[in-house]
């Protein structure tokens, strides 16, 4: 090709190429060779080069909101003109969306290194930009905004990527995660649907919003955050239609159903609100469940299958809109589950110790297995910490506790009012609750809250900290009985045959491994400091390491 863009003759967008390729197909059509170009390996790459471009799968950046305001704040700083992080709400947006009007940057190229005025992480962020712009632009898709509370959010990485000089910027992507960022986010949209200088950036007035599924469960509980994800849903996208904004969300889901994962993807992808998925449904796949959906091509080509037949049909399948009587029961049930929760998790001061004795929540930061650290700060609880060890913790342990507490009270305290009759309705008529509460049946049944206990019998000390174990348990017990009382039914898993045989199959394997990861902490935590680069510290780290990929494997909802 003689494109111009070419340096050196070397292909730098998928589109050069296809153009010399189809120039090749209408050359080989032109002289009577249409079956060759048509049926030949010339149409197959024209095909992957169409699909997947030069660069296979673009890949996303994340990253936090907080870095970015302070990046925004030592600028500012430098160029004389204030405090960004010290500014409200409206003075950031008048700010932000003047700059943006300008073709100038806010500050040359590099000029934050070597700088006091420029801390390490303003320093990494603004590096992280001028590494983007120097990346060709079709090996990189989104940018992807962490802890996204507010517009000047949003607003603050479009400078970021002006200001680096990135010439075709990444689409910003705001991930709303905790409940109340959830509930604000129709909020922060609609500023910026009426604020010129950011519709104006939208190529072909599309957006992309990244919902949160791990951490506003982690905020808040399941039942909780799955409410208000649902309603969040249906209001920004309401909000799109209003601002013709063509709206894609993302759905930040993880294995467990602790972080919005399903086994069941048709039913998970069915359960979400209608006029929410309107054929684009972008969702991410981390941990175990990679292997297990994508690990060879008959099951990718199954689960892909999977994937489409369930977008198809949330099109053009008529499913119930919740009605102003379910609306006003989920959120009486929603409010009961949440501070039940909040009681325990946040309120209760010997859950921290316990949470960090009765699991290996602290050995899973040492051993490194994640793809990023398992705190967000290094100090800090719970909140600090991030949604996949928490999760991943309570799921070694077989205890599951953040996809089930907060659940039994909530149920049973509805159970037990005036509206009992309709919240049995509304179980066996709306599918979308009936999915969030079967799923919560079947984490129950995946559960064993003996194994739980042999975990706090060899590990936890602390008597406090015991007595709250033993109260967990309880409520574990407590909300067995809700939920089979809610779903009329006996025995937990009653209804899904395959389960109850996988489980029979698969749990005596999976205890042996539970009795050998408590005893290898107990002897991990028993080492003197003084050893920690020791042969036996190793050899326990590599025992502890077998059993957490065998539990994980053996659990199959991780990651």
């Amino acid at each position: 090709s003689n494109n111009g863009s070419n340096v050196n003759n070397i292909y730098m967008t998928k589109q050069e190429l296809l153009d010399d390729l189809l120039l090749a197909h209408a050359s080989l059509c032109h002289t009577n060779n249409a079956v060759m170009a048509n049926t030949g390996k010339l149409m197959n790459l024209i095909r992957n080069v169409s699909s997947f471009g030069l660069a296979l799968c673009p890949l996303d950046v994340r990253q936090e909101s907080t870095r970015h305001t302070e990046a925004l704040d030592a600028i500012t700083r430098f160029i004389g003109v204030g405090r960004y992080s010290e500014w409200d709400e409206d003075t950031r947006l008048t700010w932000l969306s003047g700059e943006l009007m300008n073709k100038r940057p806010l500050i040359r190229h590099g000029a934050w290194r070597d700088n006091s005025m420029f801390s390490d992480t303003a320093v990494d962020t603004l590096e992280t930009f001028a590494a983007i712009a120097e990346c060709p632009e079709e090996s990189l898709g989104a940018y992807v905004i962490s802890q996204a509370t507010s517009a000047s959010d949003v607003m603050a990485v479009l400078m970021l990527q002006r200001n680096a000089g990135v010439a075709k910027e990444l689409r910003v992507v705001p991930l709303f995660e905790t409940l109340d960022d959830l509930k604000g986010a129709k909020k922060s949209m609609e500023t910026l649907y009426t604020t010129p200088a950011y519709v104006g950036s939208l190529r072909d007035r599309k957006q992309e919003i990244m919902i949160g599924y791990s951490d506003s469960a982690k905020d808040a509980g399941r039942l909780a955050a799955s409410w208000a994800q649902y309603e969040s849903q249906e209001e920004l996208a309401a909000l799109a239609k209003q601002y013709h904004i063509d709206l894609t969300f993302f759905h930040g889901k993880g294995g467990t159903v602790g972080r919005g994962g399903n086994p069941s993807t048709f039913d998970a992808i069915l359960s979400h609100a209608p006029e929410t998925i309107n054929g684009r449904f972008r969702v991410t796949e981390q941990g175990e469940m990679i292997n297990q959906n994508f690990g060879h091509a008959e099951r990718a080509e199954r689960t892909l299958d999977i994937y489409t037949a369930a977008v198809l049909a949330e099109k053009q399948t008529k499913r119930p809109v919740p009605s102003a009587e379910w609306r006003e029961l989920m959120h009486k049930l929603s409010e009961k589950s949440c501070a039940a929760y909040r009681k325990i998790v946040r309120g209760d001061e010997r859950f921290v110790p316990y949470f960090r004795s009765a699991t290996p929540e602290l050995e899973l930061s040492e051993l490194k297995i994640g793809s990023r650290p398992a705190k967000r700060k290094a100090s800090g609880g719970v909140e600090s910490l991030r949604a996949i060890p928490w999760n991943f913790a309570w799921t070694q342990t077989r205890l599951n506790l953040p996809t089930w507490l907060g659940v039994g009270q909530a149920v049973n305290e509805m159970l037990d009012s005036e509206d009992a009759e309709a919240f049995r309705n509304m179980y066996n008529e709306w599918g979308s609750f009936r999915t969030t509460i079967d799923l919560v049946e079947m984490v129950l049944a995946k559960s064993e809250p003996v194994i739980a206990k042999h975990y706090d019998d060899l590990l936890v000390t602390d008597d406090l900290a015991k007595e709250l174990g033993l109260e967990i348990r309880q409520i574990h017990h407590d909300t067995e009985q809700a939920v089979l009382r809610l779903a009329n039914h006996t025995e937990l898993g009653e209804d899904n045959a395959l389960l109850c045989r996988v489980l029979k199959v698969r749990n005596p394997y999976v205890d042996c491994l539970n009795v050998l990861q408590a005893e290898t902490l107990k002897r991990l935590r028993a080492v003197p400091e003084g050893e920690g680069d020791s042969e036996r510290k190793k050899v326990l780290n590599d025992a502890l390491l077998t059993t957490i990929t065998g539990i994980a494997n053996g659990m199959g909802n991780t990651g």
